[in-house]
């Protein structure tokens, strides 16, 4: 399957990227600066520009947004505008999967996080991409395309566990790692499990 990748140069996104050429998708990476990445055609662009997120859509399936902000105490729109531009480009050129991550603590998975989790992290640290991926999930829930919304708790950088937890409310949920969370998306890019779905992603 034809699969563009959005943050592909990030630390999830590389994984998405390694994990969907494991199981033989045909892999676009879309990335801000030019670079090389073996087996994976690259468009080079930026996400706030409809234009250019147009041109990357174009001929795809399947879209992965893992698009975040490096300063996620600040105030931005990066994630909502990048949503709206990709959403619009895939109405646009007939593709319909999209498969977004955001972070538990919004919407219904409010009661699965910790206390020091939504009333510390998504108040202080947290709080710029809070907004932002609030807005996003709106602007996503608001379209026509096959969406799932992924929202994992903390993240880390150990390796693959292959035990992925789905808790509902009110089950806590706590940390996952990138790699299965990357396993995750890249799972959801042939399943319709959890088509129009907002979902928590957990090693624990």
């Amino acid at each position: 399957m034809n699969v563009l990748i959005f943050g592909a140069n990030g630390k999830t996104g590389k994984l998405v990227v390694e994990k969907a050429l494991a199981v033989g998708h045909t892999v676009t990476a879309f990335l801000r600066t030019a670079a090389e990445i073996p087996n994976v055609r690259v468009v080079t662009g930026d996400a706030s520009d409809p234009a250019s997120v147009r041109t990357a859509v174009a001929g795809q399936q399947t879209v992965i947004d893992t698009i975040g902000g490096k300063t996620p105490w600040k105030s931005t729109t990066l994630e909502r505008v990048a949503a709206s531009n990709i959403i619009a480009a895939m109405q646009a050129e007939s593709a319909r999967r999209l498969l977004v991550v955001s972070m538990m603590g919004l919407g219904s998975s409010r009661p699965q996080a910790p206390f020091w989790y939504k009333s510390l992290l998504m108040t202080t640290f947290l709080h710029g991409s809070t907004a932002d991926k609030t807005a996003m999930e709106a602007v996503v829930t608001a379209s026509d395309l096959d969406y799932t919304i992924v929202r994992p708790p903390i993240l880390t950088e150990d390796a693959t566990t292959g035990s992925i937890l789905i808790p509902t409310p009110p089950a806590k949920a706590h940390k996952i790692t990138r790699a299965d969370l990357a396993q995750f998306l890249v799972d959801q890019i042939t399943s319709t499990q959890y088509l129009k779905q907002a979902v928590v992603v957990a090693n624990s």
